[in-house]
């Protein structure tokens, strides 16, 4: 679990096909040392670091992963965000991220207003059912909120932090970003389609709430 506040960002040094899904391997910047086995968040996407030293942290990814996210079309010297896991206890700035990306969208434009920017992206029309205007959204690994929902686009606004910390300034129009809705939205449209399906979710219903007193 992650919250989308990015510690760093990193250059890809290897991309390099493994078996069906590959070996990524980027530069250590992070601030302590991770260990085979940590779960560290690339640009959105929750990978296992499999060995790290002082210079490089590498990682496998999945063919699932591959399919999912950018590393479809990543190459070495590409920038990437990186975060480590949510200890327990810590602060959560930002909000609840999984690390499981839902799927790409398409830089529409990023217009800067002095030192800060509107960035605007356009979804699949699958995740579109996922995304309200001040909700939640992670776009390669940052959390932002959706400042407005136009059709298939949406907007977020980026503040000077986000541009100096995270690689979202360095986009360009075209390029694809890895997104990862919110969480809690997932569930409820996932129960409402059950209850359109069969009529009740699990058993859980209006009726049943109200008995257990919400």
């Amino acid at each position: 679990m992650f919250t989308g506040i990015i510690e760093t960002t990193a250059r890809i040094i290897q991309l390099a096909g493994r078996g069906l899904g590959a070996l990524l391997v980027v530069d250590n910047r992070l601030a302590a040392m991770p260990k085979s086995g940590d779960s560290v968040s690339v640009s959105g996407a929750c990978l296992t670091v499999v060995s790290a030293n002082a210079r490089e942290i590498s990682f496998d990814v999945s063919p699932e992963t591959l399919k999912r996210t950018t590393f479809s079309s990543a190459r070495s010297g590409d920038l990437v965000n990186l975060e480590r896991s949510l200890r327990i206890g810590e602060e959560v700035s930002g909000h609840f991220v999984a690390g499981h990306v839902d799927g790409k969208g398409e830089v529409s434009s990023l217009a800067r207003s002095g030192d800060f920017a509107n960035l605007s992206v356009s979804v699949p029309d699958e995740l579109l059912v996922y995304l309200v205007p001040k909700g939640s959204i992670a776009v390669d690994g940052v959390s932002l909120t959706v400042a407005s929902l136009d059709g298939n686009v949406f907007a977020v606004a980026l503040i000077p932090e986000t541009l100096s910390r995270t690689t979202l300034g360095g986009l360009s129009v075209g390029d694809e970003v890895n997104l990862e809705t919110d969480l809690l939205g997932k569930y409820v449209v996932r129960y409402l389609a059950l209850m359109r399906e069969g009529g009740q979710a699990g058993g859980l219903t209006l009726e049943r709430l109200e008995q257990l007193g919400y």
